[in-house]
Formats: structure tokens, sequence, C-alpha cells
């Protein structure tokens, strides 16, 4: 199977390492000073960021394409660093790291419950709620190190997203045509399941950050209409999302 030019992916993972490494850490000997509410679902995301991607690196490796195989690795490594430096953020509002969370525990089983399409698709949906959950986190709070932090993810959380779009894009392909747009229907009522569940679950949060819960969920259906035409379009690459 042709799954597409990924070379190009490891490149661009590369050239954002190197320009990570170049750029540095934010400040960390800033204090970071946010509403209790915000500190506690900044905590439940960085255990969702955190994990070895080792279920996935598995599945991609069987697909066949080894450049595929290293970009994989390398956007588990993205997601690893995310974890660190909201762990990293925590720390400097002197708040301290979940072992683990109920929801993310679930969240992992049903992603490892099938093949690469079926994890990439629960991936899939993370990502598309972590680009409208980044982008409050960095414009709801005058809190400069939040705001560098959430805009240091959002910014690699765009590029992740049309990274998956094209692998599934190239999975969907593998099925009868009369099968793909239901089951990206699918993946669109899965969406809205988990966003109405963030929306409860963070709710305080994203108040204190100035957006309502039902706007969470609007905001991140809306997102999902553009999602699911580069999925099922013959260049899901042009993908783009406005930051």
């Amino acid at each position: 199977m042709d799954t597409g030019g990924f070379a190009k992916w490891t490149r661009r993972f590369e050239d954002e390492d190197a320009r990570r490494q170049a750029l540095g850490d934010p400040d960390w000997e800033q204090d970071a000073t946010l509403p209790p509410a915000v500190w506690t679902s900044i905590q439940r995301f960085q255990v969702g960021e955190d994990g070895d991607g080792a279920n996935l690196i598995d599945k991609a490796d069987q697909a066949g394409d080894p450049d595929y195989g290293q970009a994989v690795r390398l956007f588990i490594a993205e997601e690893q660093n995310h974890a660190r430096l909201l762990a990293r953020l925590l720390t400097a509002g002197g708040v301290a790291t979940l072992p683990g969370h109920w929801s993310d525990v679930v969240f992992v089983r049903l992603r490892r419950l099938m093949g690469l399409r079926t994890e990439l698709l629960m991936l899939m949906i993370a990502e598309v709620v972590a680009l409208r959950y980044y982008r409050v986190l960095r414009d709801g709070t005058d809190d400069a190190l939040t705001t560098e932090v959430a805009g240091r993810i959002l910014a690699d959380e765009q590029r992740h997203v049309p990274f998956h779009c094209e692998r599934l894009h190239a999975s969907l392909a593998e099925l009868p045509r009369p099968a793909r747009r239901p089951t990206m229907a699918l993946w669109r009522l899965l969406l809205l399941a988990v966003s109405l569940f963030v929306a409860a679950d963070h709710g305080s949060a994203l108040r204190r950050l100035g957006l309502k819960r039902l706007r969470f969920v609007a905001d991140v259906m809306a997102s999902s209409h553009t999602v699911v035409s580069a999925v099922l379009a013959p260049r899901p690459d042009a993908w783009t999302n406005a930051s």
C-alpha cells in the first residue's frame, strides 16, 4: 500500500525539533498564577499527554512503511515533550502532577482495542479536542508562562492533525467506498460525546478562561468538518486550522 510521502513528515518533525532546541525552554523562573479549577484541568491534560506510545509504534511498524514508523516516533516524542512542559508549568505554580486519571485509562484502552485505523481515529478525537483546549488556555489567561506553554503545544497540535489526516486518508481508502463516509460520521458522533464529557469535566476551568461549555463543544464540532473533508479528500495535507 502506498501511504504517501511520509518521509516529508519525518523531515518536518526533525526540523521542528531543531527549532525547538535552538529556542530553548520557557523561563521556568517565572511564577505561574492560575485559578484552582484551571490547575486541576491542566493536571488532567498532563496525564493524557504522557505515555510511551509503544502500542502505536508497534502498529505503525506493522503498517510496513518505515518512513511512517519513524514519523510516528517523532510525533510521540513531541507528545512526551508536551507532558514535560505541562509538568514544569504545574511545578512553577506549586501544583503536583497526577499519577493517573481514570478517563485517560479508559481512552487509552479504547484506542488499543483494534488496529491502526481505529487507534488513529480515537487519537484524532483527542487531538481535535486539544486544539480548542490549548487555544483557550493560551488566550484565556494573562499568565505569561501559561500562555507561552499553551502556545507551543498548540503549534505542535496544528501539525499533528494533518499528519494523522494523511495516514487516515490512506487507511480509509482500503475500505469499500460506501463505508468511508459512515465511518467518519461515526467518528464525529464519538467526537461529540467526548467533547461533551470534556466540557462537563473541565467546565469550571473553561468558564474561568472565558469560554462557555456549549461554545467549547460547538467549536470542536465545527473544526471536525474540515478534518473529515481532509481525511476523505485526495489531498488531506491541505488541512489547516486557524490559530
